[in-house]
């Protein structure tokens, strides 16, 4: 149908629809410059030595990660890191002058402890873990002064270079250091920089230097940085204790990107940081946890390189820290001993969770829980005495109770225009599965998602407003001689106003964080519909600049939630392809229905406010019915494009597992394969065929009745493994690795079984790790009557329970060493205790090799030995 064919309300419409597309579009467009950085200018590597540059904190990621060879436990480059960074550190020091007072320590650290990972309960166990740390301070200051810390790790995760993750962060800190010197700025607290070795390995670094470092009981404060990514604006995504911590980054930071919202999710996301470790587990000390949250594509992959940094971020990130250094360091700071005698903050436990965020990275907005309380109660009541204001002086009894009747059902309305917003576009993508051969098409392109999803869900946005004519006003509230129009538009603002007010209420008390969203835009909505109400009298109802009048008091805040609805969206898609293999069939829809449902949410957040008013020209079937075929279109694009590329690659992990029976004999060595999204390891070997060949997968090779691995055998990788499901296992040559390694991992008594007169009995065993030389860990699995063990204080963690087996108690031992770890397990009974043992070695046989190099570029593989045995004592 062509558009001058259209009647005039039609015509009406579209045009409405292309200028908040426009609109959109540019807002979108403001939004990407944003969050890529792009108002920040890197500065090079000749720039004056009193300003932080991102050149030279680079060419720290580019010693890092191109001339050290990986930096992950076991191997020698995490040592040839650690000398790297003390040996920089000691030339900043020998430029300082008498003025400083640097000190720089490196230690070996060592203990053990129980922790919750991934909510899998867990004990590790460590030794020999390198951290590096510097003080700077003035020359008059003493031992223990209170200090600022800021804390970064250098070791990276198996199989990736770990530019982003976290060789950013070292670069950064070193960048500091030399600013700090070089500036002639003489803190007037301490500041520590700790380089910690192991956080990899489930935060060791920062808990072995929380429990034996001289320097710990003085810090007063601390700033953790890490990378979720390879850049963008640092979030702050976790603060406190208390509300000082976000004070001081509200005042401080240059490039902001802090989210009170993002502490209500970060535990439903998988992954820690240490920050846990200095604000919670050990030390609850106050401090911001701020991490580089976008390029996840990337994050614990072979590709997360230096040239997959986004320009500008660490620019940003080196800004932000110096101002954040100068404002904490001026603060009031209280040492471990202070903390015990004086509350952490004036205003006590009532700001224990403070709101704050960022307006466009340029400004943030911060207010104490105690305010919250007010400001985000206000739109409630407001909602509540509405039927008075509206009917004034009319009031009365029954006519402002119908009036707030018709109220409830502009709530309902809107309510069923956000649900359809979300429904829409997951059925889309269910019925879109049901004839695509992959899953996750959107995964590669991004902007793909936005195209296949929003259109659905404007149309169920504006559904409601088809249907609002099927129910009629109360004929009390007609007899005021009020339009029936008028009345319907008041009903829909104020329906929609008041599930906002609602949802900002039951944020507040359920207190949580992020209840500014929508108290904002409660709040931005009454002088956008003071402006339509005066408009409306002088353009008409049904003038479009009635409508701007509504739209443009909206902008700042519509602005605003692109912003940060774009923001979530797209770190949801990277985050899609590693969110785990889930069981087939429903597996395969997951990341698809994740996605559609949260870009529903985004589209209701950015474009449901508008609803109660551009309804009025959108909620046509012409609209709907080209909306709609857009969507389809997009459905039918999206079906002809593949889902990964070198920029958004796929997760292969391979394990050449090798079952040993002593240190000498192995029985069985196999391949097994898992991959950690919807799209199944029979979508990798299609499109993989000389891997295919070589394994021997063949036309009649069937995947239905393959020889699936379980569980079990990935336990070296615990809890990650929870991850895994459909793993396949392939056999493979086992004398290979006998070439190399003489001596394997073995498990043994090394002095006699102790028994008691309780009928309890101590066993006395030591680990002997053979000839591996680049051991990442190693894991008991431990099952049967285990009542005490040697490793965290004597506390045995919480049992996992894996489907259809006994419970079993996990320990995860790390660190080299030359010499065997030894260790007591106590049974209460005469019940033989199991131990699994599993130790996770980074050296491949050449088949092995060969075998990872089979695959296509746009797959990422991470590749590694484990070492397999079971004892009973």
């Amino acid at each position: 149908m062509g558009f001058f064919r259209l009647n005039l309300g039609d015509r009406t419409a579209f045009k409405c629809l292309i200028a908040l597309a426009a609109m959109y579009g540019l807002m979108s467009l403001l939004a990407y410059r944003i969050l890529h950085v792009k108002h920040v200018r890197p500065l090079p590597a000749d720039a004056p030595l009193d300003l932080f540059s991102e050149a030279r904190a680079v060419e720290h990621v580019r010693y890092l990660t191109k001339e050290i060879d990986g930096r992950q436990e076991g191997r020698p480059g995490l040592q040839e890191a650690a000398r790297y960074i003390k040996g920089q550190l000691e030339l900043i020091a020998e430029r300082a002058g008498p003025e400083y007072r640097i000190e720089i320590d490196e230690s070996t650290v060592d203990g053990s402890f129980n922790m919750m990972f991934l909510r899998h309960s867990i004990s590790l166990g460590y030794r020999n873990h390198t951290n590096i740390a510097m003080r700077i301070s003035s020359a008059n200051s003493k031992d223990m002064d209170p200090s600022v810390l800021v804390n970064g790790h250098f070791d990276s995760p198996l199989g990736s270079p770990g530019a982003g993750d976290c060789g950013s962060c070292v670069a950064s800190m070193l960048e500091m250091a030399r600013l700090i010197i070089d500036s002639n700025w003489i803190p007037p607290q301490p500041v520590i920089f700790l380089f910690n070795g192991a956080e990899e390995l489930f935060l060791l670094g920062s808990h072995g230097f929380a429990k034996t470092h001289k320097w710990f009981n003085t810090i007063g404060a601390f700033i953790n940085i890490e990378a979720s990514g390879s850049g963008g604006p640092d979030l702050v995504c976790q603060s406190g204790p208390g509300s000082w911590p976000s004070v001081v980054y509200a005042q401080s930071a240059v490039h902001p990107m802090a989210q009170s919202a993002a502490q209500d999710v970060f535990g439903i996301i998988p992954g820690d940081t240490d920050y846990r470790i200095f604000a919670n587990d050990v030390g609850s000390i106050p401090g911001l946890d701020i991490i580089f949250v976008l390029g996840g594509y990337y994050y614990h992959t072979s590709f997360d390189t230096m040239e997959r940094l986004l320009p500008g971020s660490i620019q940003a990130r080196g800004e932000n820290l110096f101002s954040l250094l100068k404002g904490f360091t001026a603060s009031v700071l209280q040492n471990a001993q202070e903390r015990k005698f004086h509350a952490v903050e004036a205003d006590g436990k009532e700001d224990d969770r403070p709101i704050f965020f960022d307006y466009l990275s340029w400004t943030v907005i911060f207010y104490s829980r105690r305010i919250s309380i007010l400001l985000h109660s206000l739109p409630a009541i407001t909602f509540i005495l509405m039927p008075f204001f509206l009917r004034f002086p009319n009031i009365g009894f029954r006519l402002c109770f119908m009036t707030f009747c018709n109220l409830l059902k502009g709530i309902l309305f809107h309510i069923v225009g956000v649900v359809f917003a979300i429904i829409i576009p997951v059925v889309m993508a269910v019925l879109r599965l049901s004839f695509s051969s992959y899953a996750m098409n959107w995964f590669a392109h991004p902007y793909l998602a936005f195209f296949m999803f929003v259109p659905g869900s404007l149309v169920g946005l504006l559904i409601p407003r088809t249907l609002w004519g099927f129910f009629t006003i109360s004929k009390d509230i007609l007899s005021l001689k009020i339009s029936n129009e008028v009345l319907s538009d008041e009903a829909r603002f104020w329906g929609a106003f008041g599930l906002y007010a609602i949802i900002s209420l039951v944020y507040l008390l359920a207190g949580l964080g992020g209840g500014f969203l929508t108290f904002f835009l409660s709040l931005s909505m009454i002088p956008a519909w003071i402006s339509f109400s005066l408009t409306r009298k002088y353009f008409g109802h049904q003038s479009l600049k009635s409508m701007a009048g509504y739209v443009i008091f909206l902008i700042p805040f519509i602005v605003y939630t692109v912003y940060f609805g774009g923001f979530i969206a797209q770190f949801v898609i990277e985050k899609m392809g590693m969110m785990g293999s889930l069981p087939q069939p429903y597996g395969y829809f997951v990341p698809d229905i994740i996605v559609a449902a949260v870009i529903g949410i985004v589209t209701g957040y950015c474009v449901g406010p508008l609803i109660p008013v551009v309804g009025h020209w959108l909620g046509r079937s012409t609209v709907l019915q080209f909306l709609l075929q857009i969507g389809v279109l997009a459905l039918a694009v999206s079906s002809q494009l593949f889902p990964y590329s070198t920029a958004a690659p796929k997760r292969l992990v391979i394990q050449h597992s090798f079952l040993t029976e002593d240190s000498s004999t192995i029985t069985e060595s196999r391949y097994e394969f898992s991959v950690v999204d919807a799209n199944s390891l029979a979508f990798v070997f299609k499109l993989a065929p000389e891997a295919a060949e070589t394994l021997q997968i063949g036309p009649g090779f069937s995947f239905e009745t393959a020889n699936y691995s379980d569980r079990s055998s990935w336990v070296a990788l615990f809890p990650v493994s929870f991850l895994f499901s459909g793993s396949l296992r392939f056999p493979a040559e086992r004398d290979d690795i006998l070439k190399h390694y003489q001596y394997m991992p073995h498990l043994s008594t090394y002095e006699p079984t102790e028994f008691f007169s309780s009928g309890s009995r101590k066993i006395n065993l030591q680990l002997y790790l053979g000839s591996l030389e680049e051991v990442w860990v190693a894991v008991l699995n431990i099952t049967g009557p285990l009542s005490s063990w040697s490793f965290a204080d004597n506390i045995v963690p919480a049992p996992e329970i894996v489907r259809g087996g006994p419970p079993s108690h996990i320990c995860r031992l790390s660190g080299r060493s030359d010499k065997n770890w030894t260790f007591w397990l106590e049974a209460n009974n005469s019940e033989a205790l199991r131990v699994d043992l599993a130790v996770l070695d980074q050296y491949l046989v050449d088949d092995s090799k060969k075998l990872k190099n089979l695959f296509p570029s746009w797959i990422d593989v991470t590749a590694y030995s484990s070492f397999l045995s079971t004892y009973y004592f």
